[in-house]
């Protein structure tokens, strides 16, 4: 099992509105709007083509995606990659050695099951792996 696709690009923004006001200059739609309160996140999909940007906002003033942020009015976070057994994935990917920041799965946005690998192991970049619904 590998990575099917590129499901979405993360960034972490001050302004979510602002944010989706620049994306939609670029000809990007809302697809969707979430909250996540286990993530302490509050999501806007901008879609276009094939091409989703998740614009994330933190929902707590001690959020680790603020520190991650930092003075900037925003600032990318990770790349999603769709996977079909996300299960099997962590497993072969833990097999391989690789930094897990997450070995079960949890719950991200639009349903997901999410999990990340630590940049320590992948070139510095934060990757997603998730298995839509």
């Amino acid at each position: 099992m590998r990575a099917r696709a590129i499901d979405h690009v993360a960034v972490v923004v001050e302004d979510l509105e602002a944010a989706r006001r620049v994306y939609e200059a670029l000809g990007f739609e809302e697809s969707f709007r979430e909250r996540v309160d286990e993530q302490g996140v509050e999501i806007v999909g901008m879609r276009a083509g094939d091409g989703t940007i998740e614009l994330l906002r933190p929902t707590k003033d001690a959020s680790a995606l603020v520190r991650y942020r930092g003075d900037k009015a925003s600032r990318l976070h990770h790349i999603a990659y769709r996977v079909d057994d996300i299960q099997a994935e962590l497993a072969r990917l833990k097999t391989l050695g690789m930094k897990l920041i997450d070995e079960r799965p949890r719950r991200g946005a639009r349903g997901n099951l999410i999990a990340f690998i630590h940049p320590s192991d992948t070139a510095g970049v934060l990757i997603e792996i998730c298995q839509p619904p």
